[in-house]
């Protein structure tokens, strides 16, 4: 493994290891945001099944019905492709593993306002990555905070095994699955600026607020990796890709989880 950093200091490697999460401020330049934001304001007017399954031609209660998440939008838009194997997220990534990263997937959220928000969950229990470990780049779209849905984090939770989900409140949070936080430990707010970037690994418990905001979305382009030397991962998630573009395939990962059988049934990250 590579012990040089290319992107890092070695106070926030440390910080990472030690909490499971670091933002790293500025990593997407105003004109790369912006290119993002028009690449998603067009594909928020399309319909494109099995991606992106907006309700567009009536007016509807729940926000998230006209603006639901895109999911992978790397396997139908170069942009968004270009984007999830961005360079400076790279080499972050590459500090943080000690190892390249390879990329299996990306998604955009709109959060408009109204939306609930996601209960706490952690990503590994989808995405399954053995060995190793997923780790998440979350990037600010939209400057991100407690009142328009900014993210929530468990910190010190990144070591915290990989457990079955309880049933989430459905009045509060768009997805099904609930992780109660350890003992003592308590959900703190993510602030961040446009352009920032949240890293955190696939064992730490995050979720996010709802955006209790009237006229503020919380837009954000979210990308999960993969470590080069994981040799499997959920089917959901192939082909990755490494930073060339080129497809590396990986294991199915056979196992089921905390659940048992019943992973079989649980929705992709």
């Amino acid at each position: 493994m590579s012990t040089a950093l290319r992107a890092l200091t070695q106070e926030q490697k440390q910080f990472f290891e030690e909490q499971g999460y670091l933002v790293v401020k500025g990593v997407f330049k105003p004109e790369e945001l912006a290119e993002i934001e028009t690449t998603f304001e067009k594909i928020s007017e399309q319909t494109i099944p099995g991606y992106f399954e907006p309700k567009l031609d009536s007016e509807v209660s729940d926000p998230l019905t006209r603006y639901p998440r895109v999911m992978h939008p790397h396997r139908f838009n170069e942009t968004a492709k270009r984007y999830m194997l961005h360079e400076p997220v790279l080499d972050i990534l590459a500090d943080l593993y000690g190892e390249e990263a390879y990329a299996a997937q990306s998604m955009f959220y709109y959060k408009p306002p109204g939306s609930r928000g996601q209960a706490l969950h952690q990503d590994n229990f989808y995405l399954q990555v053995e060995p190793g470990n997923c780790i998440a780049a979350w990037t600010a779209v939209d400057a991100a905070d407690e009142e328009n849905g900014g993210l929530l984090i468990v910190p010190k939770t990144n070591d915290y095994e990989i457990v079955c989900p309880d049933i989430a409140d459905s009045k509060e949070s768009f997805t099904t699955h609930y992780v109660k936080p350890p003992k003592d430990e308590k959900a703190i707010p993510a602030i961040m600026d446009k352009g920032d970037v949240l890293f955190f690994n696939g064992n730490l418990i995050h979720g996010s607020y709802r955006n209790k905001t009237k006229d503020r979305f919380r837009r954000a382009f979210i990308c999960h990796y993969a470590n080069q030397s994981a040799t499997k991962i959920s089917h959901y998630y192939k082909p990755l890709f490494r930073a060339d573009g080129s497809e590396v395939i990986l294991e199915d990962n056979p196992d089921g989880g905390p659940c048992g059988v019943e992973f079989e049934n649980v929705y992709p990250h």
